[in-house]
Order: C-alpha cells, then sequence, then structure tokens
C-alpha cells in the first residue's frame, strides 16, 4: 500500500537524534503540534531543508491550518519532481478550494515514473467530486493497476462506479477491496448500494449489517438498511432502521422521516406528532 501521505518518511541515513527524524515521528504519532516547532526551529537555521518544509506543512494541514500549509508545501515542491510532496500539496489545494490547481498538479504527477499511487487516487478522488466521473473512472482504473493492494483505491473506483450506473463493475470492485480489507466499513456499504441498485435486496441488507459492526453510528447505513429491508417485505425490520437513524439529533431525525416518507414502501404521515410518535417507537 502506497504511504500515508500525512506522515512524511524519516530520510535515509538520519539517526534518532537527528530533529528531522523527530519531527517525522511527531507526525507519525499524530502530534502535528510538537512536529512543526520541531520543524519550524530546523527552518529558521536552515529556510531551504525540503524535508523540514513537507513536514510543517503537512503538519499545518493535519492541524486544520489549510492556507498556513500551502507555502511551505510549494516551497518543498518547488523544482524537485518529488511526487509525494506535490501530491500532499494537491490535498491542501483542494481542501482550500483550488480544485483545477490540484488536478492540473496531480495530472503532471501521474505521468512520471516510477508511478505514485496515492497520486492517483488523490486525482480520481478530485474528479469525482467534480462530477468528472469518466475521467475519475480511467484514473483510478490505472491506479489500481499499479496498486493492486491499495484497498482504498478499489473504494473510490467502486464509487465512481455507481455514479456512472455501472453496477455490476462496482459489485466486482468493491468485492476485491474487501478482499484486501476484509472490515472495511466504506467498501460493504458500496457493495450495498450495488446490490441495492440492481434489485438485490437481501444482500444488500447484508453489507449495510456488515458495516453498521465497523460504524455503528451512521446515519446514512442505517437509512440504507431500513430501505432495503423494506424492500424484502420486512417492513417491522426496516422501520426500526429509520428509528435508530433518527435518534440523537434533530438533523437525523429531519432526515429519517424525510428518508422513510420517500420510501417506496414507507409511510405518510399527517400530523408531525404522529411521525415524531412513530420514530420515537411510540405509534400509538
Amino acid at each position: 500500500m502506497a504511504a500515508d501521505l500525512r506522515h512524511p518518511t524519516t530520510p535515509s541515513g538520519a539517526s534518532h537524534s537527528d530533529p528531522l527524524h523527530s519531527a517525522a515521528s511527531a507526525l507519525r504519532a499524530q502530534r502535528p503540534q510538537d512536529a512543526a516547532r520541531i520543524a519550524e526551529e530546523i527552518l529558521r537555521h536552515d529556510p531551504r531543508q525540503t524535508r523540514a518544509l513537507h513536514i510543517l506543512g503537512s503538519a499545518l494541514l493535519m492541524q486544520g491550518r489549510l492556507q498556513d500549509a500551502i507555502a511551505p508545501l510549494e516551497a518543498a515542491a518547488r523544482g524537485r519532481n518529488n511526487s509525494e510532496v506535490e501530491t500532499q500539496l494537491a490535498i491542501a489545494l483542494l481542501q482550500t478550494g483550488r480544485r483545477q490547481d490540484a488536478v492540473s498538479r496531480l495530472n503532471r504527477v501521474i505521468r512520471r515514473t516510477p508511478p505514485y499511487a496515492n497520486a492517483f487516487h488523490a486525482l480520481g478522488h478530485i474528479l469525482l467530486l467534480m462530477g468528472r466521473h469518466d475521467e475519475a473512472i480511467e484514473v483510478l482504473r490505472r491506479g489500481v493497476a499499479i496498486a493492486p493492494m491499495m484497498p482504498e483505491m478499489f473504494i473510490q473506483l467502486g464509487y465512481a462506479l455507481l455514479e456512472r450506473a455501472c453496477y455490476g463493475d462496482a459489485k466486482t470492485v468493491f468485492a476485491q477491496a474487501l478482499t484486501i480489507a476484509p472490515m472495511s466499513a466504506e467498501a460493504l456499504f458500496g457493495l450495498g448500494k450495488a446490490h441495492y441498485m440492481i434489485g438485490e435486496f437481501e444482500p444488500a441488507a447484508d453489507c449495510f449489517r456488515r458495516s453498521l459492526i465497523y460504524r455503528p453510528d451512521d446515519h446514512d447505513t442505517w437509512l440504507s438498511l431500513g430501505h432495503a429491508l423494506l424492500q424484502s417485505g420486512r417492513r417491522e425490520a426496516g422501520y426500526e432502521c429509520f428509528r435508530a437513524a433518527a435518534r440523537g439529533d434533530p438533523k437525523r431525525y429531519g432526515k429519517a422521516l424525510l428518508s422513510l416518507a420517500g420510501a417506496s414502501r414507507g409511510r405518510a404521515f399527517l400530523k408531525p406528532s404522529a411521525a415524531a410518535r412513530f420514530l420515537a417507537r411510540d405509534p400509538g
């Protein structure tokens, strides 16, 4: 699997007492404040230290300081053809709303040799967000060919295929993801969606149940399970799923109510009080 973009690797030959090693270790340990502090100290003495710039940008990104992250990542990427750094920069550009800039940079990265798998994954994700589904599918198919053990690539491809209504292909791709990562809630949810869209409601319900083992509070999965059960004729079990989706938050309640009312085998309510009683498991 490709390296985690948030955690730059330690330069070869660096000792454990090296500040660069300490900064990279802090980032891997999910301590971005410490990583940023160490990297900034290194940069005070050597403002062009590429690895420190990369670590600083990554640490700022992890802290949600998106605009601040761009300058050090741009400096780290400048003139070096480093695919890892440029992919991280593209992710920062995406998260600050600069989608086309991110696409342009990643299109350059994926033309390089050797190929960098995370760049294909990131570009596919952005193209999918932009509604450019056919381009996303093409990029992600190339990605799975170069990274056949990267489940995230298969999952992203599966969702792109769902968007193009290629449900049979999506089933195959999500199943491949699950051979690599059997406990992936995202892959199970996607496989459930693919089953549902071609009328395979029982297999869909099974996938949604398995997904809920790993994400037991996921609102969309509860709603999807409810729809699958209703379509299978198991109304009471389906209604219980809508009740589970409605609990704990007024926004969740509203979405669950709309979803239930819109289901082909759902329920409509003449009064809000009747809906509230029904979703509170008191339909009397």
